[in-house]
C-alpha cells in the first residue's frame, strides 16, 4: 500500500477543530486508510503551531508513537539532497519542511500528498513530477 505523504497545515487542522479546513482534512485522512508519512521537520512545526492548543502538540507527539504518523525520514542520510532541493527553489517560499518532503516524495516514489500549501503544485519530485494534491482548496 502506498503510502501519502503528511504536510504541516493538515496536522495542524486535523488536531484544531477551529480550523477552518479541519472537516475536510478529517474526512480525507479518514477515506484515506493509507499509511501517512512525514518527516520531523513537519512535526516540530505542527507542535509550535499547536503549542496554545491544551494538549495538542502531546496529541502530536502521541500520533507518532502509535504509528498513525510514520517518520521513515532521517536528515543524517538526505542532508545534501534536501540542501540542493533548497536550493532549488531558492527563488519560492521553500522551506526546510517542505524540501523533506520533496525529499521523501523521491524515496517513497509517491507524489500523493495532504497539504494545505499552495507551493507544492509548483514543486517536483523526481525533478519532473507533479504532487498530486489530495486536498482541493477550492
Amino acid at each position: 500500500m502506498k503510502p501519502v505523504l503528511l504536510d504541516t497545515g493538515v496536522v495542524v487542522a486535523l488536531l484544531d477543530r477551529s480550523e477552518r479546513h479541519h472537516p475536510q482534512c478529517a474526512d480525507v485522512v479518514t477515506s484515506l486508510g493509507r499509511p501517512l508519512v512525514t518527516c520531523e521537520a513537519v512535526i516540530a512545526e505542527s507542535c509550535y503551531l499547536l503549542r496554545n492548543l491544551s494538549g495538542a502538540a502531546e496529541a502530536v507527539l502521541e500520533n507518532v508513537a502509535r504509528g498513525v504518523f510514520l517518520i521513515p525520514f532521517q536528515l543524517s542520510r538526505a542532508a545534501t539532497p534536501v540542501r540542493k532541493i533548497m536550493r532549488k527553489y531558492s527563488d519560492q517560499p521553500a522551506d526546510f519542511a517542505d524540501a523533506c518532503l520533496v525529499h521523501l516524495a523521491d524515496e517513497l516514489n509517491t507524489g500523493e500528498i495532504l497539504t494545505l500549501d499552495r507551493d507544492f503544485a509548483h514543486y517536483r519530485w523526481r525533478k519532473t513530477r507533479s504532487f498530486q494534491l489530495l486536498i482541493d482548496l477550492e
